[in-house]
């Protein structure tokens, strides 16, 4: 085997090291829901559906179906088991790491600089966040086909392949399916093709000895060429010809810009609605102000990676001296690596790379309300590492070190990254520890505050929860969101008075926010403000008619109600999105096993609804199993019923679920009867419906 393959092979096993621990953890509250957790398309696994509806939607505000195949493809092959979900992008970011590896050894030939290039990219704490969440599998699988077609455009430039141009554009197109920050890479191309390609200067010198043969041809003087003003003319044609050049290059991509161009305008579309902020909302001075001020966070938490958090707040009051000092830092390393481009081009190459990388998520157009991400950085940072090391090889090779001190030193700085990735993956171990660290990395950090306090309540520490609810509220008062997760932290404490207020003041914020409108059509349902309800549900609807849970609700609303036609109607609807979803298998089962009005009764379509809910649910679910007891008496089939019934019985007896246990032995009597149940459900509870 030969050595550069031995060391893609350490690096690819050394990363899969470092980022294995994150395989123990689970999926967390911020968007995981969105993308897998939650979503009951991508759960379903590679389907026709699903197929189809990766290439349609906006859901979640983005345009990327490419990533929402690969979440069904993990579903399909892993279930909802979230460690195998987190090992997929541990695997992707290895092969990211070999990648880039393999791409800086094919363009400069320098093996130990380019794998401690790739080193220091794979294991810097700032991948963190890509690797670590789940969500952000698009992030890696973005970065590998962009590096598949920098490695294919490459080979395409040294072997003049159309073959391997082909193979480029097709991998940038996946790239784009992915994610489409990658809208840069074109420029990228560009950047290559200046060094460490030289398609210019081989182009330039070309040019050069054509126009002097030419010039020797037409002056036979000697004297003649050596005169003051001999070679203006010269000149002047070499720079148009090397105008003509960029020009013939740039034309050599038009594909590519083409995709980029489709892309933007897809993207921009999908995000417009509900993500793009307007200059109303966020104005022009604190954009361009945040812009500096982020590409010298950037800069600065790639060399001192310290208070790396999952969510940067928007600034509401920009720092001037601070974006004065950014800007004067971003001017004086500009100006100094193009003073370097003739001795040192890397430098300028690198630094250029990591600039118009990050310019799609830089903030002019303002999407979502992140400052900055510590995962726009993964491709960016490329360009630093590039900078850093070639830079430090060029000095060692003038200062005439030794390669066993630069090997120590690339040690201890490949440890301290190391370490602090290790420290970066513990915080991502649960909600607790990842908004609870966000919020002391952060000032005034409403995001954080508010998962924080969901985090806490969900693990019974209702007191802490209600305090960083209320601090979210101290921080923005016009957060929509703070307001309704402190109206479900007031439901649930039975200040339903309180609850409704925070719900209303919610849509008063945000009129388009389906969850809150759920949320609220929930507590109407417990208040008995039926039709004041099912307006808040199909307002829901309205604005997510994709969302299964909105129609169970429905479903159970209408039972309150007495309407078990409707009811079913809306089981159904729920049933065509989500198939599996046990709870509506129940409620479906249980209506059609036991409405007092026969019309409404289907004992066989019962019996078939509830086992498949009792499989769903794992079989020990003693709500599950009443029911499916229910629907064989229905379908007359008794002494099944008597069994289920018994096992229900003992599941709730050793739960301690005493009031269950009593109704399922009245159930039982009924069975050991020959009866069947009825139920017209109108006192049945109105069920949890909101989400945080």
């Amino acid at each position: 085997m030969s050595p550069r393959r031995i060391i893609g092979l350490l690096l690819a096993l050394l990363t899969i090291l470092i980022y294995l621990p994150v395989c123990r953890h689970g999926f967390i509250v911020y968007d995981d829901g969105d993308y897998v957790a939650q979503n009951h398309i991508v759960q379903a696994g590679l389907t026709q559906a699903g197929f189809k509806w990766a290439f349609t939607t906006w859901y979640a505000s983005n345009w990327h179906p490419l990533t929402w195949l690969a979440h069904m493809t993990d579903c399909e092959l892993f279930g909802l088991d979230p460690g195998a979900h987190h090992l997929v992008n541990v695997l992707f970011h290895a092969a990211n790491a070999v990648l880039v590896c393999a791409l800086l050894w094919r363009l400069t030939g320098a093996t130990w600089a380019s794998a401690m290039v790739a080193a220091l990219f794979a294991w810097h704490p700032l991948r963190v966040e890509s690797v670590a969440w789940i969500s952000e599998l698009k992030d890696v699988l973005s970065a590998f086909f962009e590096l598949l077609t920098l490695l294919c455009y490459a080979r395409y430039v040294m072997n003049k392949s159309r073959r391997d141009y082909c193979l480029a554009l097709a991998c940038f197109a996946l790239a784009l399916l992915a994610k489409p920050m990658v809208v840069t890479l074109p420029c990228l191309l560009l950047l290559l093709d200046w060094w460490p390609l030289q398609r210019f200067s081989r182009s330039a010198k070309t040019a050069q000895s054509i126009l002097y043969n030419k010039f020797v041809a037409q002056v036979s003087k000697p004297a003649e060429r050596e005169s003051a003003g001999a070679f203006e003319p010269l000149i002047a044609e070499q720079q148009e010809f090397s105008r003509a050049n960029f020009v013939r290059l740039a034309l050599e991509k038009w594909p590519f810009f083409l995709l980029t161009i489709v892309l933007s305008i897809v993207t921009w579309l999908a995000q417009r609605p509900v993500a793009v902020l307007t200059v109303q909302q966020y104005p022009v001075s604190l954009r361009l102000g945040n812009v500096v001020l982020s590409y010298g966070k950037y800069l600065l938490k790639t060399v001192w990676p310290v208070d790396l958090a999952i969510f940067y707040p928007l600034p509401q009051q920009i720092p001037w001296p601070q974006v004065a000092g950014a800007a004067a830092a971003l001017f004086i390393i500009t100006w100094f690596v193009w003073r370097l481009r003739e001795v040192q081009p890397w430098a300028l190459i690198g630094w250029l790379w990591f600039l118009g990388v990050l310019v799609p998520v830089i903030g002019f157009t303002q999407t979502g309300e992140q400052a900055m991400a510590d995962r726009y950085t993964y491709v960016a940072s490329i360009g630093i590492c590039f900078v850093i090391v070639f830079t430090v090889r060029s000095f060692a090779a003038h200062l005439q070190i030794k390669p066993a001190a630069l090997a120590v030193l690339a040690g201890l700085v490949l440890a301290a990254n190391i370490g602090l990735t290790e420290n970066q993956l513990s915080y991502w171990h649960n909600d607790l520890t990842l908004f609870g660290h966000a919020v002391d990395a952060t000032t005034n950090n409403v995001t954080a505050e508010i998962n924080y306090g969901t985090a806490l309540e969900q693990n019974g520490q209702r007191d802490q929860a209600l305090a960083h609810y209320r601090e979210a509220l101290r921080i923005d008062p016009l957060s929509p969101h703070a307001h309704n997760n402190l109206a479900n932290f007031l439901d649930d404490s039975g200040q339903t008075d309180e609850a409704l207020n925070e719900y209303q003041a919610a849509l008063r914020l945000d009129p388009k926010a389906p969850l809150a409108h759920c949320n609220l059509a929930t507590l109407l349902v417990k208040l008995g403000r039926y039709d004041e309800a099912q307006a808040e549900y199909q307002e829901a609807v309205r604005l997510q008619p994709d969302n299964p849970h909105f129609y169970y609700l429905m479903g159970k609303a209408c039972l309150r109600q007495g309407r078990a036609a409707d009811a079913i109607v809306q089981f159904r609807h729920a049933l065509e999105l989500d198939p599996d979803d046990y709870q509506t298998l129940a409620f479906l089962a249980r209506t059609l096993a036991t409405d007092p009005d026969p019309k409404n009764r289907d004992g066989a379509q019962a019996v078939t609804l509830a086992e498949n809910a009792n499989i769903s649910s794992g079989g020990n679910q003693p709500f599950v199993l009443d029911i499916l007891a229910m629907a064989y008496a229905e379908d007359g089939r008794f002494p099944d019923a008597q069994q289920i019934a018994t096992k229900a019985i003992d599941l709730a007896t050793n739960a301690n679920l005493a009031d269950l246990a009593a109704t399922l032995r009245q159930h039982l009597a009924l069975y050991q009867a020959s009866q069947p149940c009825r139920d017209a459900f109108t006192n049945a509870p109105a069920g949890a419906g909101r989400s945080e």
